[in-house]
């Protein structure tokens, strides 16, 4: 959970730098693929570059698939690993020298900055060559720019949260908001660590289903096309929200000190009921727990399933690459169903897919691709840096006990003025 938190921080922290770079970003051509969105109509060339992430499991599959490509259509694909978090930086400097590569990979998040860059090309995708992604896959690498809303990447990796839990301890599923204070209740003895649920509380994207689900949201407007005017965060529902989230902590409840540290051990210790996480989790609470470890998709709240944000990784064309068309097709052959089903297998990231979602047979994962048909795409647009500092301080201080309505109001008071004070 640390080293996933690292990397959102690392993210995060490329803003600034972004914004500076984004002045010089080029002017759009046409999207790739033209009106019919055929990627094989342009001269083949004799090699394509592509930027993979330098995780060893990751690389080694798109290496795998890289090569069936070369295999498929004689042209040598050179992969490069190259951490995600480096690629934006790197490619407003190599791509200008055409030095950069013709596909590179990317979290949906980053989208409005990259865009805001020049540094992707729109893509013009036909709705069979679409069809196999779930909607809101698609909603997640859309955006709009200029007056104009376009898809960005193809689809390769879906990440969310819910809960584990130790059955051990937790013999059921809490399927209600309701039963996940009722675990509180029944299993948590501070003096002896022993607590039946825990989660940091200080993160918004853990909590936000807290306050979706009663109304709250982040931006206005729909995804890709956001009212960075209309903040959500302190109306009547966040308000109400954030007051079913402050109920959690307390004593005899969820410590307000508590830390992603401390909730793995105490979890992989066996002292702990239920705790939110996603996929990255897995390994190390399955080498911990064995069979013992379960999953259930995020309670409902307000009496619907628990809203809960989502990420989503792709594939992107680079405005410099020399053959779009080209790259455009290797990218949807790198996130077709058997390719994602593939990737899936040796990296353990959950693939866009409807059908290879469907297909799924761990119950971990299955029960992860149900959770993500209750999915929010975390909103793309640049503007959105501005928004985690407040909004994780303002949880800090509700879980201190403090009122709810007025830490919302000053926190959204601090996010427009940041969002002012940067210019965006």
């Amino acid at each position: 959970m640390i080293k996933k938190q690292r990397v959102w921080f690392r993210i995060v922290g490329l803003t600034v730098l972004c914004f500076l770079l984004a002045a010089c970003a080029p002017e759009r051509e046409e999207p790739a693929g033209g009106e019919s969105g055929d990627q094989n109509t342009a001269e083949k060339p004799e090699e394509l570059t592509i930027w993979a992430n330098d995780e060893e499991a990751q690389l080694e599959a798109i290496e795998d698939i890289a090569a069936d490509y070369e295999e498929q259509e004689g042209i040598k694909v050179n992969v490069v690993a190259k951490s995600m978090l480096d690629q934006e930086q790197e490619l407003s400097l190599a791509g200008p020298e055409g030095k950069g590569p013709d596909l590179f990979f990317q979290p949906h998040d980053r989208i409005g900055n990259i865009v805001a860059q020049g540094l992707a090309e729109p893509l013009d995708l036909s709705q069979e060559q679409i069809s196999g992604y779930s909607e809101a896959a698609m909603e997640a690498v859309s955006y709009n720019y200029d007056g104009q809303t376009d898809w960005y990447g193809t689809p390769m990796v879906f990440e969310t949260y819910g809960i584990f839990y130790n059955t051990d301890i937790v013999s059921e599923a809490p399927e209600t908001i309701e039963d996940l204070q009722a675990v509180i209740e029944e299993y948590t003895n501070p003096d002896e660590e022993q607590y039946g649920f825990l989660m940091k509380p200080n993160d918004l994207y853990f909590a936000y289903p807290f306050f979706k689900n009663f109304g709250a949201y982040i931006f206005g407007g729909d995804s890709g096309e956001y009212d960075i005017t209309d903040i959500g965060l302190n109306n009547e529902g966040a308000v109400e929200g954030g007051e079913v989230y402050q109920s959690f902590f307390g004593q005899g409840k969820i410590p307000a000190s508590t830390t992603s540290d401390v909730i793995d051990g105490l979890f992989t210790e066996g002292k702990v009921g239920a705790v939110i996480n996603g996929p990255w989790a897995i390994p190390g609470y399955r080498d911990a727990l064995g069979d013992k470890l379960a999953f259930a998709p995020f309670p409902s709240l307000n009496g619907e399933p628990g809203e809960t944000l989502v990420g989503v990784k792709s594939w992107m064309v680079s405005y410099y690459s020399e053959n779009k068309d080209w790259a455009t097709d290797l990218a949807l052959f790198l996130t077709n169903k058997e390719n994602l089903q593939h990737y899936y297998e040796l990296a353990g990231e959950l693939p866009p897919n409807t059908e290879a979602l469907e297909g799924l047979e761990d119950p971990i994962h299955a029960a992860f691709a149900e959770q993500i048909k209750h999915g929010v795409p975390m909103p793309s647009t640049p503007q959105m840096a501005q928004v985690w500092e407040p909004m994780n301080n303002a949880l800090q201080f509700l879980a201190d006990g403090e009122d709810v309505q007025p830490v919302l109001d000053e926190a959204v008071e601090q996010i427009k003025a940041n969002i002012e004070a940067s210019g965006q």
